[in-house]
Parts: structure tokens; C-alpha cells; sequence
């Protein structure tokens, strides 16, 4: 194991988030925001038998305006006293979207120094990295130092993002991880829930802790993902660490 690939884990934070819609209803949505949505979901529509209500239980959770943010996934690897390769994996989660997005910047801004801490998430580029920075502004929560990213030049934003290493340059694909996970032999995080599913285990099942664990397998498939990419045997199931 090369001293860059030890620096490199040193200040490598995995994550994923689980969103969901603002609301439980379309109904309890302020009125403004609902005309808001129904002028998106005009867009969203793709046949006349779905309503607004539909899609917004649907889908309002992949929009930063209209949803907010239950459980983020963290990562981290390290060497054992052996200097074996492991993983350690928690979460954080909260329907108080406002008191878990603090917590996480804290967690960033005191554990990490900016300049170093990179993050990894899959498709993060797209969605975790701005849906969490849109959401601390929505909470009147300053953004943390290696979230301040609008003035930056992609160059010099050391995050990665497993999606755009798969592409290779390649724009007009979408790769999602569940596909990666198989290219690669990697288990899969789906057996007990699927992204689709998380709103309503949210809203309708009121089970944060289901979803939490759902998201657990997720980061370790990322950071499975990850060790591939860098040509690196997967981590044995005794070496990670989870809640």
C-alpha cells in the first residue's frame, strides 16, 4: 500500500443521503410551495392518470426545493494494527432536518481540515453535493469549508464521485450503483429496501431506523466500489465495522 493511497483514506469520508419529500401529503404543503410543485409536476408528468398528490409522493423527495434530508451514510477507512485494510460505517439520522445537517457540518468542520477532506459519493456531483448545500441554506445553516463549492472551478473541488470515474469522460449515461455493485461482484445493499421505497417507509411507516440501516450497506458498497476502482481487493466482512 503506497503512502499516497494512506494519505488519500486519511482524509476520504464516504457518504449517501436519503431524502425524502418535504411533507407527508401534497395537501400539507404551504399553499405557496404547493402551486410551486404543481407547476413542476406538469413537467414531471408522463401520462394524465397521475395527479399531482401522486407525484409529489413520488418524487418530490429528489428535489432539494421540495424535500428534505432523514439519514446521511458516513464512511471511513483505515489500518488495523495488523495494517489490514477496514471500514467503519455509521449514520445520522433525524427527522429534524435542521439539527442533522448541523451535526454533519460540525463533523466535517472539526474532524477534517478542508484543504485535505475528500468526500465520495456516487452521483454526488448530481445530487448528494448540492442537495445537501442547497439544504443548509434552505435551514440558514452556513455551508462548511469543503461545502462552498459554487465559486469553484471543478478542477479545483478535490471530491470524487464514482459515477463520473465510471464515465471516463463519457456525458450521456447514467450508471447506477446497484449495476456497478454487479459489474464488480459486489453484495448488494437491495435486499431489504430500494430507493423507491424510502419515502413511504418514511412517511407512511414511520421507520428512520430501517432506513438507516438501508443506507449503512449503501456506503459500504460504495466504499467496495471505490477499492475496485483503485485495483484493490474488497474488504472481508470481519473487517467492517458497522452500528
Amino acid at each position: 500500500m503506497t503512502a499516497e493511497f494512506k494519505q488519500l483514506i486519511k482524509n476520504l469520508l464516504f457518504i449517501d443521503i436519503e431524502t425524502v419529500a418535504a411533507q407527508a401529503t401534497l395537501d400539507a404543503v404551504p399553499e405557496r410551495m404547493r402551486y410551486q410543485w404543481k407547476r413542476k409536476a406538469a413537467h414531471l408528468r408522463s401520462d394524465e392518470s397521475q395527479t399531482d398528490a401522486d407525484l409529489y409522493f413520488r418524487r418530490a423527495g429528489i428535489y432539494a426545493e421540495f424535500g428534505r434530508v432523514i439519514v446521511i451514510g458516513l464512511g471511513f477507512l483505515h489500518l488495523d494494527d495488523s495494517q489490514q485494510l477496514c471500514l467503519r460505517v455509521r449514520t445520522m439520522g433525524s427527522a429534524d432536518e435542521e439539527a442533522l445537517l448541523r451535526e454533519f457540518a460540525n463533523l466535517i468542520e472539526t474532524k477534517y481540515r478542508p484543504e485535505l477532506l475528500t468526500l465520495c459519493a456516487h452521483n454526488g456531483r448530481e445530487f448528494d453535493y448540492p442537495y445537501l448545500c442547497r439544504r443548509m441554506l434552505v435551514n440558514g445553516i452556513p455551508l462548511p469549508k469543503a461545502l462552498q463549492l459554487s465559486d469553484r472551478k471543478p478542477w479545483q473541488v478535490n471530491h470524487l464521485d464514482t459515477l463520473e470515474l465510471w464515465k471516463f469522460g463519457d456525458k450521456k449515461n447514467y450508471t447506477s450503483l446497484e449495476l456497478l455493485a454487479a459489474i464488480f461482484d459486489i453484495p448488494s445493499s437491495k435486499n431489504d429496501l430500494s430507493g423507491d421505497k424510502v419515502n413511504g417507509v418514511f412517511h407512511l411507516e414511520n421507520d428512520l431506523a430501517r432506513i438507516q440501516e438501508y443506507c449503512i450497506e449503501d456506503v459500504v458498497v460504495l466504499a467496495q466500489l471505490f477499492l475496485r476502482y483503485q485495483g484493490k481487493a474488497l474488504i472481508a466482512e470481519e473487517q467492517i465495522d458497522r452500528p
